[in-house]
């Protein structure tokens, strides 16, 4: 029979948010297991919220023979969004997730590389559940036979066809229940807004702040097949800078190892000497990323110094470390670093740290697993992909050199961490929804472009990810580049497309056009280490009042005045929806008033991007790679009144030092006839300069370029 808890007095931990225990929560939580230092002070500068914008008289916990129950109010037309990276669903009213750990959702069950349980409502407030659990959270979409709530009218009419019908079904009730198994309590967070974007900036400034990637991470990746050698990694460096196809980061895949499935972690004949490949590949502007996973094979020197570190179920035959021993972090971060760091390897690929069900050979350790730090199997799947993050982390933290890589799963307080999610699932339109839910919850996700159908898939699939977290050329199982030949087949036969000529031209000038935008997409990254405000985010977290965006889950905003619409093959053109205020056309300098959709053409060389009127865009140089000087040369894009100036951010862009101060802020603004420009700190490397400007009339259309423009610089 179930049991009524008592519930406790909310105390505010940090200024706006609060936490209520209910019943005896458990002792691992991703409180205690994935530990994250929050930022008080950045916290305390968002606007005060004196009390707690859930009534805690309303949320009820109770125990169960199942588990335990939580419920919160949930008011009729308020919406939820969250539950971590959802590739199948944005808006969760009404909806029932199962928050599961699992890389192939077949359905939209709440599977995800990132469950993580957290949700925000469009009235402006956010809840975290301080569980690792398993936990099944109802939004809204379950209803009580004691509820008071009236029936609305007309719900008991008969139903005309399958819409009305569905629609009817769906209607749910007025609170969010979750249900956490095997629980005997939970601690149940409140973060404050009083809107939803500053409900997210808090729980994700109370994760750590977001994270601030080394400036190469922001450029071009390409991941080579994964039977290259040295010579062949060479020879496509020197393919690409020869081309003219900008690359910061070149991957290497499974082949590098002497095993894979599981891992050796040890270098395999193709690359005799990895330190030379590494120089080489710096020689010529490369970072060197790895491949890798966590399952220790016998064969690796690692193996005997994790056997008694490990669970006890084997993965590929190969240990599960268990990274929530502090201990064997040490011990597997040492191995890494003596054995590639050393060598040069910049960052990592972390794969395989999901787990898989949904496929003919389900994968991973089961959820009755042991660990020896008295983790189960469930407890750790959900910490894992966290764990495994924090112990190659603490690597590069210690040498004081930034990294960024690829991840395939993590949890709660996932902002600090320099990854960015990927997939093995290829539907384009769930890729770009990714990139959309995955900022309600401090998460990074990449549309990376592997093979594609068509010239045209590959082109949209490009463009997609240039504006996204990481711009991931993914070739792990093909030998040529995709815009040479995008049929895999073909292209392993080594049969080029006779289209590739114009396709590659226009794949470089979007390469390009992602090189041009890493001035400001570092500076959104720096906002968000400061302030917790996501680079890449749907239009109702800015914008909550507009019901117009409660489903808008295929566009979304990146940095404060850019709004990226994508479109998929097929496609000759889309409904887009411009948010309150003016915007701009991208391409054509074309003015739109917002609050209305409007349904464009889409040419197949082109993005659909608008820029907020009245503001100023900077843009780089041609830049091969972020240590080419073109970088540094800015052309300025002043649109209408050109009000709104923009700050960037210099420091050196690899190291922790800004953290000391080494940085600066540099402030543009225009004059009516000029650039302003104000620069403050103390860092002395390689420095902005405004080369051209280009004006946007507001009664024309026209960009006119004003060359030689009179700067106006001031250095504090």
């Amino acid at each position: 029979m179930a049991e009524q808890l008592e519930i406790k007095k909310p105390v505010e931990v940090f200024p706006g948010v609060w936490r209520i225990t209910l019943g005896s929560p458990e002792e691992f939580t991703p409180h205690s297991v994935l530990p994250h230092n929050s930022k008080e002070e950045a916290i305390a500068e968002l606007p005060a919220c004196s009390d707690c914008p859930v009534d805690p008289a309303l949320i009820h916990g109770e125990l169960t023979s199942r588990g335990y129950l939580v419920s919160l109010p949930l008011a009729k037309e308020v919406q939820v969004y969250g539950l971590g990276l959802q590739l199948l669903s944005f808006n969760q009213r009404g909806k029932k997730k199962t928050l599961r750990i699992n890389s192939d959702p077949v359905a939209d069950t709440g599977d995800s590389h990132a469950p993580v349980p957290f949700y925000v409502t469009s009235s402006g407030y956010g809840v975290f559940f301080d569980t690792l659990r398993y936990m099944t959270i109802y939004c809204g979409g379950a209803n009580r036979r004691s509820s008071a709530a009236p029936i609305e009218e007309g719900s008991q009419a008969t139903v005309s066809g399958s819409e009305e019908l569905y629609a009817s079904r769906t209607r749910g009730g007025q609170e969010v229940i979750a249900e956490i198994p095997r629980a005997q309590g939970v601690d149940v967070y409140i973060f404050a807004g009083p809107t939803m974007r500053l409900a997210v900036q808090r729980y994700n400034l109370y994760s750590g702040g977001g994270c601030l990637p080394p400036l190469w991470g922001l450029g071009v990746w390409y991941r080579c097949k994964s039977d290259y050698t040295h010579d062949a990694v060479l020879a496509r460096a020197q393919s690409f800078r020869e081309q003219k196809m900008p690359c910061d980061v070149i991957g290497l895949e499974p082949g590098w190892q002497t095993k894979t499935y599981s891992n050796s972690h040890v270098w395999s004949e193709r690359f005799p000497d990895p330190a030379y490949t590494s120089s080489e590949l710096a020689k010529l502007g490369y970072r060197l990323n790895l491949w890798t996973h966590a399952f220790t094979n016998p064969v690796s020197p690692l193996h005997d110094k994790l056997k008694d570190e490990s669970g006890d179920f084997l993965v590929w035959g190969g240990l599960v470390p268990d990274f929530a021993s502090a201990g064997t972090r040490t011990k597997f971060a040492s191995f890494f670093e003596e054995n590639h760091v050393d060598k040069g390897v910049s960052g990592y690929k972390l794969d395989e740290c999901d787990g898989s069900d949904f496929i003919g050979s389900p994968w991973s350790f089961p959820e009755f697993s042991k660990f020896p730090s008295k983790l189960d199997g469930e407890l750790m799947h959900s910490a894992f992909g966290g764990l495994f993050q924090q112990t190659i982390q603490s690597i590069f933290e210690a040498r004081n050199q930034r990294t960024y890589g690829e991840v395939r799963a993590s949890h709660a307080f996932s902002a600090p961490n320099p990854y960015v999610f990927y997939s093995d699932l290829y539907d384009h339109t769930s890729f770009i929804r990714g990139v959309v839910t995955a900022g309600f919850n401090g998460l990074l996700w990449s549309p990376e472009v592997r093979h594609a159908d068509s010239a045209e898939d590959l082109i949209r699939r490009v463009q997609a990810v240039m504006f996204s977290p990481q711009a991931t050329i993914n070739a792990w199982y093909i030998q040529n580049p995709p815009w040479e030949q995008w049929l895999t087949d073909e292209n392993n036969a080594g049969r080029l497309n006779d289209e590739r000529a114009w396709v590659t031209e226009v794949v470089r000038e979007m390469l390009q056009l992602r090189m041009s935008f890493l001035p400001y997409l570092y500076a959104a990254y720096v906002d968000y280490w400061k302030t917790g405000l996501p680079p890449f985010r749907a239009l109702a977290m800015d914008y909550p009042d507009d019901k117009n965006l409660w489903h808008c889950d295929l566009q979304f905003m990146m940095g404060d005045r850019v709004l990226v619409a994508p479109v998929v093959a097929g496609q000759q053109s889309r409904e887009v929806y411009l948010s309150a205020g003016s915007w701009r056309d991208f391409w054509t300098n074309k003015k739109y008033e917002g609050g209305q959709s409007y349904s464009l053409v889409a040419p197949l060389d082109r993005i659909l991007l608008f820029v907020k009127d009245d503001c100023l865009l900077p843009l780089a140089g041609r830049a091969q790679h972020t240590g080419d000087p073109a970088l540094w040369d800015l052309t300025v894009k002043v649109y209408g009144s050109g009000s709104q100036g923009i700050t960037l951010y210099e420091d050196d862009g690899t190291t922790f030092n800004y953290l000391r101060g080494e940085q600066n802020r540099v402030q543009l603004r225009w004059a009516g006839d000029q650039i302003d420009l104000s620069r403050n700190g103390s860092y002395e490397g390689p420095k902005y300069r405004v080369a051209k400007v280009g004006h946007v009339d507001r009664r024309e259309r026209s960009l006119r370029f004003i060359e030689d423009v009179p700067l106006n610089e001031a250095l504090y």
